[in-house]
């Protein structure tokens, strides 16, 4: 048995992106919080309402989402209904993981990105606006789901890579973050 190794480059690559994104989202969300705030203070206080704010807070929850979604795929964060899970060895965790994103995560990634290519070309080709008077970037908004499309692809791939070593014995395999809470 070869002894277990470093993380590949692109592994690490992959990953480090990933986490740049996560990185740079967490930091929406203070944003994003602040902005409710102002909105409450504005509206409850001084009685004024701003509908530009309002679809900001919405648009930065929607990012918040669709851009944090592959982190939380890096982190195992996503809900697992792991009553068989925790019992099997890392193998058999790889072996799960490695099916899950073959034959589950990268099909339905690639048929809601392929799906939403015509959505987000229309919205684009009329520069959509938002129907209230708030923000004009509606197109920006939906163009969001192919985004979170292509980081979800980009992460199956560093899944992918992961979980092949691990089977491998190339990887050491740490025990997931859920199960040390146990």
């Amino acid at each position: 048995m070869t002894p277990p190794a470093r993380e590949p480059a692109l592994l690490r690559g992959l990953d480090a992106f990933t986490d740049r994104i996560g990185t740079a989202v967490a930091w929406l969300v203070i944003f994003m919080m602040l902005v409710q705030f102002a909105i409450v203070v504005m509206r409850y206080v001084f009685s004024i309402h701003n509908i530009v704010m309002q679809e900001s807070v919405m648009y930065m929850h929607a990012a918040v989402f669709m851009l944090g979604a592959a982190w939380t795929l890096r982190r195992d964060g996503h809900v697992r209904v792991d009553i068989f899970y925790r019992r099997l060895s890392a193998r058999g965790r790889a072996w799960v993981d490695l099916c899950g994103t073959l034959f589950l995560l990268i099909p339905v990634a690639l048929f809601i990105a392929i799906g939403s290519v015509g959505y987000v070309r229309s919205s684009w080709a009329i520069l959509e606006r938002s129907p209230d008077g708030g923000i004009p970037g509606v197109y920006l908004l939906k163009s969001l789901i192919l985004v979170m499309m292509a980081l979800l692809l980009i992460q199956g791939i560093a899944q992918l890579i992961r979980q092949v070593l691990i089977i491998r014995h190339r990887l050491p395999s740490d025990a997931p973050p859920h199960e040390e809470l146990l």
